[in-house]
């Protein structure tokens, strides 16, 4: 099962109105169980550069089907994870990547955000999941 893009819009109406609330312009990525990008919505004003960040935290996180905050503490030197970043055409390993479950707890896609402090990316895309 693959999140559909009705529920992915929704979940970026849920990021876009918490991104308001922090007064921020944020990138929002949504990507189904094969990572493969269903939805995307960049506010007016969000950085540029943010763009590819939001689509590789959203695919991070389902890659590996966890927090890209989670991955960025296994991830640091001497790590388990050291240099993962590296791999799969690149990865994002800080915060504002989590992935989406369904009611039996099976992953079925990911969101990824990016254009503010990790602390504000973090929070608009628990504002997603949260719509789901």
């Amino acid at each position: 099962m693959n999140i559909t893009l009705e529920q992915a819009e929704k979940m970026i109406s849920a990021a876009k109105k918490k991104s308001v609330e922090l007064d921020t312009k944020m990138n929002i990525a949504i990507v189904d169980g094969g990572a493969n990008l269903v939805a995307f919505a960049r506010m007016d004003g969000a950085w540029l550069g943010s763009l590819d960040i939001s689509i590789k935290k959203a695919k991070t996180s389902r890659f590996f089907d966890m927090n890209t905050g989670v991955i960025g503490g296994l991830s640091q030197p001497g790590g388990p994870l050291y240099n993962i970043e590296h791999s799969n055409s690149g990865l994002i390993t800080f915060p504002g990547g989590m992935p989406i479950k369904n009611a039996d707890g099976e992953v079925i896609g990911a969101i990824g955000v990016s254009g503010s402090s990790v602390e504000n990316d973090h929070a608009v895309a628990e504002a997603g999941i949260a719509a789901y």
